[in-house]
């Protein structure tokens, strides 16, 4: 979830951090204070518009096409959904390979592992694919036959995942190894889907989580509602939402903001009576997913613990583990690594070092001697 984790660790120091709002002219701060039903009427002057500021240049989108081979629309019957990937297939020496399979935060997309993505192709010279998936209500998913897409629970977002694989995969024996990668939201979903396609006799090779521990994230969820008050509402531009996320150190490296964040906002809803306009709002308001909050971390610990697969936890600092986490650490039940210098957008901010991690964990899981088994395997 967007600033979970780190926020959460800031709370506990008793100090939540103030995040910086877009530039805004001198009547925005009373425009706030107005009632929404409060509509123009003959009498009354018409509603003010904010200011548009030049776009910054600095901060002009990038395509993400170069960062993936493909951007594919995925008819997804049996979750009644059209999903967005974005897919660089590995190029196998022998067999089907091995696939990175990435699911994002909640109000991000696909996109935010795009940098990540062209390192992890570039260290393994594509021996080793990655598959990045836009969640319902999400980046460029959309429904189909008209049907409703509100429902962000834990199980509906897990076997959306696992019929997405079943439809781009639908041999196992002939199906990549995969190596399931989630960051926050993400990583709830992908540990809860690992038992589900091994089930269906697909491999999975690991699970490696970014940055979210379950006891952090439930502790976090009272503070949300004001860490979500410190976010704007809307932007001036595409540009305005990139910079914003650089200058507010959401996503601390500019050339992944420039990739990612187009795909979280949309078009504002043309409204004559809206008495706040921006051009561009959340693709997913993040106070609309307030009633999946807990369903997605909790047992997250215990799923984590007890995938039959190699299991990474990567975090953006030193932060303690819960009590789970911990035993499961004193007895080396997963390996744990820290991406210094990041924050909770880990993948963004430093997509080499984590690239270098999780290549180095497949390299490790995947080649082990004939007669070892893997960590967590029976």
């Amino acid at each position: 979830m967007s600033d979970l984790y780190r926020s959460a660790m800031q709370a506990r120091l008793a100090k939540l951090p103030q995040l910086p709002h877009p530039a805004s002219d001198a009547g925005e701060e009373e425009e706030e204070t107005d009632s929404i039903g409060a509509l123009p009427s003959s009498t009354m002057a018409p509603p003010r518009q904010r200011s548009r500021r030049t776009p910054n240049p600095a901060f002009t989108p990038l395509s993400g096409a170069s960062f993936f081979s493909d951007a594919l629309q995925v008819d997804v019957p049996a979750s009644q959904l059209d999903m967005r990937v974005y897919y660089t297939a590995p190029q196998a020496r022998q067999g089907a390979g091995t696939v990175m399979v990435c699911h994002h935060g909640a109000g991000f997309s696909g996109l935010s592992f795009a940098c990540f993505s062209k390192e992890v192709s570039e260290m393994t010279a594509g021996e080793c694919g990655v598959l990045s998936v836009d969640a319902r209500r999400h980046g460029k998913t959309v429904p189909t036959g008209g049907s409703p897409d509100e429902d962000l629970s834990i199980s509906t977002l897990v076997q959306d995942l696992t019929n997405l694989i079943q439809t781009i995969f639908p041999d196992p024996s002939a199906a990549p190894t995969f190596l399931l990668v989630g960051h926050s939201m993400g990583g709830a979903v992908v540990v809860r889907a690992c038992p589900l396609l091994q089930e269906l006799k697909y491999t999975v090779g690991g699970v490696a989580v970014l940055d979210v521990v379950e006891g952090t994230a439930l502790e976090a969820l009272p503070h949300m509602p004001m860490i979500l008050n410190a976010r704007p509402d809307g932007f001036g531009s595409i540009e305005e939402a990139i910079e914003w996320h650089v200058t507010a150190n959401q996503i601390r490296n500019p050339t992944s903001a420039r990739i990612s964040v187009p795909s979280l906002i949309v078009p504002s809803p043309s409204d004559p009576q809206t008495l706040r306009l921006h051009p561009f709002v959340w693709r997913t308001p993040l106070r609309s997913t307030a009633s999946y909050w807990e369903s997605w971390f909790k047992g997250l610990s215990s799923s984590f613990l007890s995938a039959r697969s190699a299991r990474l936890l990567v975090l953006a600092g030193t932060d303690r583990l819960d009590k789970e986490l911990m035993i499961g650490q004193m007895q080396g039940k997963f390996q744990m690594v820290v991406v210094p210098g990041t924050g909770h957008m880990l993948h963004e901010d430093d997509p080499s070092k984590l690239a270098e991690t999780l290549v180095e964990f497949w390299r490790r899981n995947e080649r082990v001697v004939a007669g070892i088994k893997k960590v967590g395997e029976l």
